[in-house]
C-alpha cells in the first residue's frame, strides 16, 4: 500500500510535503521545489516571500510578491516525521521542529559548553577550529595540522568534500612532487572529508554572522566524524602518473633520435 502524499496548497499550486529532504516539491512539476532552509523559521511556522507567477520564491524584482506562511513541519506531515525520527505523534505536541531534527545534547555541548567538533584521520583527533582555520591535532604541539586555506583547490563543491593527500606520520596535509611522480607515494594517503561548513555549522554561522541555528534543521548536527580513506586509484594521481611516464618515455624517445655530440675543437698551441 503506498504513503498518501501530504499536499499544501499556495495560491492555487499543490506542493507535496518531503520530510526527507526538507522541501516542497509542486505536485504538477517535480523539478520545482522550495527548500525550508530558504524560509524564515518564525518559530510556530514558516514564512517566504511567493511568486505566483513563477511558483516559487520571489526574487527583488518581483513586485507582486506575496508573504506565505505554513505551519511547522511536525504538524504538516506528524505521521512522517514519527517515521524518521523514532519519535510518536504525540511526542510532538509541544517540540519544535528545530527541537526533533537538532541533537539537542550536541547543540547544548557545542553552544553551553563551547565543545568543539572532531574528526578522526587515520586513528588520530583533530579539533575541527574554524576560529584558526584548521584542522587542529589532539595533543600533537609539533604539527601544524591541516589548515583549510591551504587545501582549497582539493574541495569538490558537488560533493561538498576535501580530498586531499595526508601524512599520518607528521599529521599534516602534504603534497608530492607531482612533477616527477611516477608511483603512488608510499609516505602518503589521501583522505576525504566533509567541508568545514559541515564540520562545524556553528562555528561557521558565527564567522560569517548567519543566525547561530541556521542550517542546522536542513542538515543536523554531529559533533564526531571520521575521515574516509580513499585508495590513490580513485584519485586524480591515476593520470597523473600515467603522463608522467608517458612524457619520460618519449624524452628517452627523443634523446635517442639526436645525432652524437661533435668532437670538440683542441684550442691553444699545437707543437
Amino acid at each position: 500500500m503506498m504513503k498518501k502524499q501530504r499536499v499544501i496548497n499556495i495560491k492555487g499550486t499543490d506542493f507535496i510535503v518531503d520530510v526527507t529532504k526538507h522541501q516542497l516539491i509542486e505536485k504538477a512539476e517535480p523539478t520545482n521545489t522550495i527548500a525550508y532552509k530558504d524560509m524564515r523559521d518564525t518559530g510556530n511556522s514558516y514564512a517566504f516571500d511567493y511568486s505566483a507567477k513563477n511558483k516559487n520564491l520571489s526574487d527583488l524584482f518581483d513586485n507582486e510578491s506575496t508573504t506565505i506562511k505554513i505551519p511547522k513541519f511536525i504538524l504538516v506531515e506528524p505521521i512522517g516525521y514519527a517515521e524518521k525520527y523514532t519519535y510518536s505523534v504525540d511526542d510532538f505536541k509541544d517540540k519544535s521542529d528545530f527541537e526533533i531534527i537538532v541533537d539537542q545534547q550536541a547543540f547544548d555541548l557545542r553552544i553551553k559548553k563551547g565543545i568543539l567538533p572532531t574528526i578522526d584521520i587515520c586513528g588520530h583527533t583533530f579539533y575541527v577550529d574554524i576560529r584558526m582555520d584548521k584542522l587542529r591535532p589532539k595533543d600533537d604541539f609539533l604539527s601544524n595540522g591541516i589548515a583549510f586555506s591551504d587545501i582549497e583547490r582539493y574541495y569538490n563543491l558537488e560533493k561538498r568534500t576535501y580530498t586531499i593527500p595526508y601524512n599520518p606520520s607528521t599529521r599534516e596535509f602534504q603534497e608530492p612532487d607531482y612533477l616527477n611522480l611516477k608511483e603512488p607515494p608510499k609516505d602518503l594517503i589521501a583522505v576525504r572529508f566533509p567541508s568545514e561548513r559541515l564540520l562545524d555549522r556553528i562555528g561557521w554561522n558565527r564567522r560569517y554572522g548567519f543566525e547561530i541555528t541556521h542550517g542546522l534543521i536542513r542538515n543536523g548536527l554531529k559533533l564526531q566524524f571520521t575521515a574516509k580513506n580513499v585508495p590513490w586509484e580513485k584519485t586524480f594521481l591515476v593520470d597523473l602518473i600515467k603522463s608522467n611516464l608517458k612524457a619520460e618515455m618519449n624524452q628517452e624517445r627523443d634523446a635517442q633520435k639526436l645525432p652524437p655530440s661533435p668532437t670538440p675543437e683542441k684550442k691553444g698551441r699545437t707543437i
